[in-house]
């Protein structure tokens, strides 16, 4: 690996061209660690876990919600190839797998700051300044923290462009906003895998919103999930079954396509390149980004530290064997000097 850069060196470097971020869970945690770190939500959630839910979590001795479905998805598929008369265990486990994706829901909704005031102005103008420098956001997160920080007015006369595609309905008044199906081109922030304040309606997909109806957004987050109502998030175990997922969904198959054609460079802040965000990876590779800079957390030589940079070095290999004509240039920052929250 070369040198670790700043934060600072990495923007110097990429000026001239378009700049776009992938945030990974690392931009929540950098916030709060203590509310947004797995062990937290496994804290939230484990008195709502099966007892055979929280045995698997035992077993695997992780408080990683991902890492348990994607085992419990992987054992039914074992059961149905080695005992297929045990559709009872496998129709157990499948069950177990899917109500996780709704605790986990409601782990990150019962452990979310309540309001945007919980966060200081200064954190959320370092935020602010952080964000700018980027022409698209995509975000794996499914909290309000991004949503919040990008509409905040903190009197910096710092204006950040920022589109999530939805706007007021044209024909009716109502408490939520839509998503505008052909607003294609001026959309500029994506949520790859939802978020806990957008929902499928059926007929159109919605984002609750604090300016039309006075309640504050995890309030309204907080009833739909008491009323069974979950919003649009993909929590799949595995990374195929995250893609199964997307590709079911308008909203995230279009933030998918604008992610695979981006061009200049991408900075990929507070993602762990985990295989189970495979499907997002491989855009990457097989893109026209020119540069791509990952932030690392802590000393280069780490064992989890290590396995993210072999992943990142893999996108050379990965973008020879998509054929593209443009070459691949892989580099590092420390995501502290990002200063992400201050």
């Amino acid at each position: 690996m070369a040198k670790l850069l700043t934060f600072a060196q990495a923007l110097k470097q990429s000026e001239g061209g378009k700049r776009h971020a992938l945030l990974g869970n690392g931009f929540s945690r950098a916030y709060r660690n203590d509310l947004f770190a797995y062990d937290a939500l496994f804290a939230q959630a484990k008195d709502k876990l099966s007892a055979s839910a929280k045995r698997a979590f035992e077993a695997l001795k992780t408080t990683d919600f991902e890492a348990v479905m994607r085992a419990l998805k992987q054992t039914v598929d074992l059961v149905q190839a080695y005992a297929p008369k045990s559709q009872k265990l496998a129709r157990k486990l499948a069950a177990d797998a899917e109500t996780l994706r709704e605790v986990l829901a409601q782990a990150i909704a019962s452990s979310h700051p309540d309001r945007p005031n919980d966060i200081r102005d200064t954190e959320f103008a370092a935020c602010r300044a952080f964000l700018s420098h980027f022409d698209n956001i995509y975000t794996l997160n499914y909290d309000l923290l991004l949503y919040w920080a990008l509409m905040h007015d903190d009197g910096d006369n710092r204006t950040i462009n920022c589109n999530d595609g939805f706007h007021q309905p044209e024909d009716r008044l109502a408490e939520y906003v839509v998503w505008e199906v052909g607003d294609v081109g001026s959309q500029n922030v994506f949520y790859l895998h939802g978020a806990l304040h957008v929902f499928d309606a059926g007929a159109e997909v919605q984002k609750y919103t604090w300016c039309n109806t006075g309640i504050a957004l995890v309030d309204q987050i907080r009833e739909a999930l008491a009323e069974n109502r979950y919003p649009i998030y993909v929590a799949e175990g595995n990374s195929e079954s995250k893609m199964r997922r997307i590709q079911h969904s308008a909203f995230l198959s279009r933030a998918f396509r604008s992610f695979s054609s981006i061009g200049g460079s991408l900075f990929i802040f507070g993602h762990s390149l985990a295989s189970n965000d495979e499907h997002a990876l491989r855009l990457i590779e097989r893109g026209t980004t020119k540069s791509v800079y990952v932030s690392i957390y802590g000393g280069p030589k780490s064992v989890d530290n290590r396995r993210v940079i072999d992943r990142a070095e893999r996108f050379l290999d990965g973008r020879e064997k998509s054929r593209r004509r443009n070459k691949l240039d892989v580099k590092f920052f420390d995501a502290a000097s990002a200063q992400v929250w201050g």
